[in-house]
């Protein structure tokens, strides 16, 4: 029998999943590895949320299926949450459902709206599931830039005049995965214009919303008047509330995309354990110090990334969102491409980073380093680089200058 499964041949191999084994091996063999590849938040949720969860953990009656499409009161609280910080009106009923975290929001969603052969615009470089998720469910994709500038625009006009078949939806996701490229509300509001012109859906991931720095909130896309007629929107409390393991996110807007992809959840899940959703309506309806004390310990940890990775050699642009920087090579090592020196930094200089090239060709030149270590491991980290690049014969500011 043949293993060459229709859905697996339209896979490659995971780029990043490659250097995650060489990761888990060096660690598995006692390495000290600094581990900036995966966007894994270090910190903990929120302790009345952990408490929340104990407590109705606690209830004989908690413990049986729950409901497919999220409880009531969380669906709830999401829609105040988007009322309180963007002054967008949803209807929990209709507007709003509870997904496993984005990603399987943003996979189901796929399954329920593509027919086989539609064609899907989407960024690169860009998070895997932007594309794949509807490639597993028998898109195909043409690729727009994820810089949003003229060019941007450009791509998307050629788009429609020469695909065929013409493009169903687009894909946006800013701040960016894997580039922190943000985009201001005028942005959005020309970007809702053209959709309805062309007729296209919008799939816009928020996941990083509340992670920005120097004062520019993020803004939503359903801030745009009429962008429910179009727009749906994924959030997710894996970064805000450091719940990355807890899978909790969700999709809101347009009813109609919403309706499909809560049928097709109803199908495939009973949704996440209760007392995880009752923690999250914690989260969201609780106090929100614990938010602005991370944004403000990334941006610290931001700003020590790019001072000292800067002191060690290697320039790195400061992110203005996301828990990420989008590094370019060091020039003098560009030509060894993003994998061979994701490899070369574990294996040298035991700093893990994500290759570029793992979020599409467009990303190849550049690493994705996640802001996920405190500070001192980062300023090691940019010691270990110092003594890697100085191997390689790159020239160093102030070689013999302690970072």
């Amino acid at each position: 029998m043949s293993e060459e499964f229709y859905r697996i041949k339209r896979l490659p191999p995971y780029v990043i999943a490659e250097v995650n084994n060489m990761r888990a091996a060096a660690r598995a063999a006692g390495e000290d590895i600094i581990d900036l590849g995966m966007g894994n938040p270090d910190l903990p949720p929120p302790q009345h949320v952990i408490d929340k969860l104990c407590e109705v953990a606690q209830k004989p009656d908690a413990h049986g299926y729950s409901a497919s499409k999220g409880i009531p009161g969380l669906r709830k609280a999401q829609a105040n949450y988007y009322g309180r910080r963007f002054g967008v009106d949803l209807d929990p009923e209709t507007e709003v459902v509870v997904t496993l975290g984005s990603k399987e929001g943003l996979a189901s969603l796929a399954t329920a709206i593509t027919a086989p052969g539609d064609c899907i615009l989407a960024p690169n470089p860009s998070y895997p599931i932007h594309t794949f998720g509807f490639i597993i469910a028998g898109a195909t994709i043409r690729s727009v830039p994820t810089t949003p500038d003229e060019h941007y625009w450009e791509s998307l006009e050629r788009a429609m005049a020469f695909t065929v078949p013409r493009p169903t939806l687009l894909v946006v996701n800013y701040p960016s995965n894997p580039t922190a490229e943000v985009v201001d509300l005028a942005f959005y509001e020309r970007l809702v214009a053209w959709a309805k012109e062309n007729k296209v859906w919008l799939l816009s991931d928020l996941a990083y919303s509340e992670l920005y720095y120097d004062g520019n909130p993020t803004p939503s896309i359903l801030q745009v008047p009429g962008a429910k007629d179009v727009a749906v929107e994924f959030t997710s409390l894996s970064k805000t509330y450091s719940m990355a393991g807890w899978r909790v996110g969700f999709a809101v807007g347009n009813q109609t995309l919403i309706s499909a992809l809560s049928r097709v959840k109803s199908y495939i899940d009973y949704g996440s354990f209760t007392p995880i959703q009752a923690a999250a309506c914690a989260a969201l309806n609780g106090p929100q110090d614990q938010v602005a004390k991370n944004r403000e310990l990334y941006h610290k940890r931001r700003d020590v990334l790019v001072e000292s990775f800067g002191r060690a050699g290697w320039d790195v642009p400061p992110p203005a969102a996301s828990m990420f920087a989008w590094a370019p090579l060091p020039p003098q090592l560009a030509h060894m491409g993003s994998l061979e020196f994701s490899k070369q930094l574990l294996t040298q200089a035991g700093v893990a980073v994500a290759p570029g090239v793992g979020y599409g060709e467009d990303g190849e030149g550049f690493v994705r380093i996640a802001m996920v270590e405190n500070e001192q491991r980062i300023r090691q980290a940019a010691r270990n680089v110092k003594k890697y690049l100085q191997k390689m014969g790159v020239n160093t500011p102030g070689q013999n200058e302690a970072i």
